[in-house]
């Protein structure tokens, strides 16, 4: 294998990392320079990749324990999805694609607002890597933002404002917005379901402190008036959703790309729904997330 080396992408966030066959295990060597990267990063490319489900398993497991794919996931008719047997509790399909008049993946062609992944959950994965099998010429391209940043430069107030505050991350819908099978809406945003998370987290490796918001509706601040709430909420993702803190990943067949999802969020823009984009996640699982 070639050197392996990095290059930024000089936005807020992100590296393509070069020299790398992910068909082909990774050497102790290459992995480490591969993980300085992402600390340093936060998202990494890996451009011009052939693998299957069983190389993508095997390069995710590098970086902690494989997650197993969300009830709601494995749910959809697959069998056009391109997924492996071995791979069914391991991948998930991410799919615009219809056969027979039924989804073969999730997520479709809407545009996903910008969210934590999976961070309803007590302990949200660490990381999520998503293999594009076939994309469109045009949108569905993905953006990420850099949370450490944006906490480092909130204004005074709003940083005296978070400190020590928890916040709900709502379970019921998905990050299109939508309401998830099984849910009933919620209008008292105090009653919302989900985990509860500080809203400044203190990376685990990093030591670095970074906003962590999961989804704009239904999230409420525990111990302040609703009224309140919605303020300091508006306020903080207005700040940090602003432009300069994203970098926009456009999608070519064979990218593999890698988020930290303790510091990282992420959005889709929607496509046209006849086009076809099929992609294969894996997730980490993370630790118990630790007030900053």
């Amino acid at each position: 294998m070639s050197e392996v080396w990095i290059q930024p992408t000089g936005g807020a966030l992100g590296a393509d990392v070069h020299g790398v066959d992910l068909s082909k295990p990774v050497s102790e060597g290459a992995f480490e320079r591969i993980a300085r990267a992402w600390s340093d990063h936060l998202v990494l490319r890996f451009s011009g990749q052939r693998i299957d489900d069983r190389m993508l398993m095997r390069f995710s497991a590098r970086f902690g324990e494989l997650d197993r794919v969300p009830v709601a996931a494995a749910n959809f008719d697959r069998t056009d999805s391109g997924l492996e047997k071995d791979a069914q509790d391991w991948v998930t399909v991410i799919s615009s694609v219809v056969k027979d008049g039924k989804p073969v993946g999730g997520l479709g062609s809407y545009e996903l607002v910008w969210h934590t992944g999976m961070s309803y959950n007590l302990l949200p994965p660490r990381a999520s890597l998503l293999y594009a099998l076939e994309v469109p010429s045009d949108g569905g391209n993905t953006g990420f933002l850099n949370m450490y940043t944006a906490y480092e430069t909130l204004p005074s107030e709003l940083k005296r404002a978070v400190e020590g505050r928890t916040c709900i991350h709502d379970s019921s819908r998905n990050s299109a917005g939508e309401l998830r099978k099984g849910f009933q809406r919620t209008l008292d945003v105090r009653r919302t379901p989900g985990a509860v998370h500080p809203l400044v987290r203190l990376h685990p490796v990093s030591k670095r402190k970074a906003l962590f918001l999961g989804r704009r509706p239904g999230a409420y601040v525990h111990g302040l008036p609703v009224e309140e709430s919605e303020a300091l909420l508006d306020a903080v993702w207005a700040h940090a959703t602003q432009h300069h803190f994203a970098w926009y990943q456009k999608w070519r067949a064979g990218d593999l790309v890698i988020w930290d999802n303790r510091c990282v969020m992420h959005r889709r823009d929607a496509f046209d729904e006849s086009l076809r984009r099929l992609m294969h996640r894996t997730q980490i699982v993370g630790e118990p997330v630790v007030a900053g």
